[in-house]
């Protein structure tokens, strides 16, 4: 089994949502495999059945599995971490707090395992209370460069930098991809990209230096009727990828 995500040119690899089983074989062909597929823990009523219907999806997609939460909900975390424990994906996503749970259930460590934290309005700050009960309480805002090291300290792989509010924070995302460069650490822009935004976020993380990139399109490329992801824009993301990687 594939425990690593297939990056185009060792650089970048999309994270976009399947809508269904034969949508998440859409997705894979349409991004040549350059893709990690999310299933959201959230649309399940227990573990159990999570596992059994996310095999299905990772036997498809030879593994490029992404366990998600559902729209970052720290309640997901234990959940995530037990179905990823079972299902061994290339991708987990998780709240910050949760990431130490979910590398040791793993038991290895080339599945990516990443660790959320927000904007804050300062730029080089972020907010690391983003777990089940930290997420109600007052805010933990600490430097980016201190987050990373907390990260690496429970063998996260990367900050999934959460949202992003399209370009709306364009600052502060620039110097959490300058620290992710520095420290040798990936990073997951998500929350708002879009067909029209998407080349200047990518490009802001390359220009930083940052070694890997996940980005995360969601709603934006999702056919509201269907609840699929459109292979069309997957396509059309994979061609501003590899023209912006070269």
């Amino acid at each position: 089994m594939k425990l690593t995500p297939n990056f185009y040119r060792d650089r970048v690899c999309l994270n976009v949502l399947a809508g269904s089983k034969e949508n998440a074989k859409e997705i894979y062909d349409a991004a040549q495999g350059h893709v990690l597929v999310g299933v959201l823990s959230k649309n399940y009523p227990d573990v159990a059945s999570a596992v059994a219907d996310m095999r299905e999806y990772a036997a498809l997609i030879e593994n490029a599995l992404s366990v998600g939460l559902g729209a970052g909900d720290p309640n997901q975390s234990a959940m995530v971490s037990e179905i990823s424990r079972q299902v061994q994906p290339q991708h987990v996503n998780q709240v910050f707090t949760g990431v130490g749970a979910s590398r040791a259930l793993l038991g290895q460590n080339e599945s990516v395992v990443n660790g959320l934290v927000s904007p804050t309005g300062m730029v080089g700050m972020v907010k690391i209370s983003t777990g089940p009960l930290s997420s109600a309480s007052s805010d933990g805002i600490v430097s980016v460069d201190t987050a990373i090291a907390l990260l690496k300290d429970m063998g996260g792989s990367s900050i999934k930098y959460f949202p992003m509010g399209g370009l709306k924070y364009r600052d502060e995302f620039r110097a959490v991809a300058l620290a992710c460069a520095k420290h040798d650490f990936w990073l997951e822009p998500t929350g708002g990209i879009d067909l029209e935004n998407y080349e200047e976020i990518l490009k802001i993380a390359l220009d930083a230096g940052v070694s890997k990139i996940i980005p995360h399109i969601y709603s934006s490329i999702i056919d509201k009727a269907s609840g699929n992801t459109r292979p069309d824009d997957v396509r059309t993301l994979l061609e501003m990828t590899k023209k912006l990687v070269g």
